[in-house]
């Protein structure tokens, strides 16, 4: 049987995962419902994406009983309220990052999940890419050894767009993009919590952080170096450094086509489409996609959940 998905939002997040979703096979994946402020909106996206439903609210979608599963891709400051909404409907849900606007929120939503038994997981698409999977294998495999340093970064020239740069909107080169760094980390460390973490940047005029680096201490002598800005394109890769070798992710480093180990280079290939898509690598995002299916098909209701991403982010900011 398909899950059946709702899509919240019609922007350009959520054409690419519709996009993505299509790359999977249709007796296992299907859209049927589009909710969007704007009802105008909505059937516009539903006719370019042949959805059978289109909403003028996103209480619509909510109280829709044909979904499954609500993929939330609306603007970051009513992640809360929307999610919060759908979970109290019996929704399960994946949110595009940030899952909401400070940790507070975020245990809210977790808490929530639990007390209504649905499935809520943060859209960072980066940890289901084949090259993040084949990480986790090597680490798990001691391929370089122990781990003793990590070094990531994730800069791109956004400062005049709106949505990066206003506080009200989630602004910011931690929140908004750094947060990717954060999660590679977390990942590699199966979550463990820093000893110490130093944070140095600066401010743009409207309050919000253009530039940061962060220094996590780990037990062990371990560290990692964390750069972001939203003021200038960085080379944007990773790298995993250990007593035996390391581990190089090249650009894109959240949605990688490659792996570099001790040198020699391995390629994945991704989903391929003919659709237009507004972000890299974007059909990468059927991945995660699949994971929900199976999680709900496993009935597995919380994923990440005490080491929620955001939650990581909003404590070292």
């Amino acid at each position: 049987m398909a899950t059946k998905w709702g899509i919240c939002s019609a922007g350009k997040i959520s054409n690419d995962f519709v996009v993505a979703l299509s790359t999977l096979p249709a007796v296992d994946h299907q859209v049927v419902a589009i909710a969007a402020r704007d009802l105008e909106k909505a059937k516009n996206f539903a006719q370019n994406h042949n959805i059978p439903k289109a909403y003028g609210s996103y209480e619509e979608l909510a109280k829709d009983p044909d979904i499954d599963v609500i993929y939330v891709g609306a603007i970051h400051p009513v992640h809360r309220d929307v999610v919060l909404m759908c979970l109290q409907n019996g929704k399960n849900i994946l949110c595009e990052k940030p899952l909401a606007m400070n940790a507070a929120q975020v245990q809210e939503l977790i808490a929530t999940a639990r007390k209504f038994n649905v499935f809520l997981m943060e859209a960072f698409w980066s940890r289901f890419f084949p090259v993040y999977e084949e990480i986790r294998a090597l680490l798990s495999q001691k391929a370089i050894g122990d781990v003793k340093f990590i070094r990531a970064e994730f800069g791109v020239e956004i400062y005049k767009v709106p949505r990066a740069v206003e506080k009200e909107l989630g602004g910011g080169a931690l929140l908004d993009i750094g947060c990717y760094c954060v999660q590679f980390v977390t990942m590699v460390f199966n979550g463990e919590r820093p000893e110490s973490v130093t944070a140095k940047g600066f401010l743009h005029e409207t309050g919000v952080d253009e530039s940061m680096s962060l220094i996590l201490q780990y037990s062990g002598k371990r560290q990692a170096v964390l750069s972001s800005t939203i003021m200038a394109t960085l080379p944007n890769q990773a790298a995993i450094c250990g007593t035996k070798g390391i581990i190089q992710i090249p650009s894109d480093m959240w949605s990688p086509t490659s792996i570099i180990v001790n040198g020699k280079e391995r390629k994945f290939d991704i989903p391929h489409t003919t659709k237009p898509m507004n972000f890299s690598n974007g059909t990468g995002m059927s991945y995660e996609a699949e994971h929900v299916r199976q999680c709900l098909l496993k009935e597995d209701c919380l994923f990440i959940s005490e080491e929620n991403i955001t939650a990581c982010a909003h404590g070292a900011k």
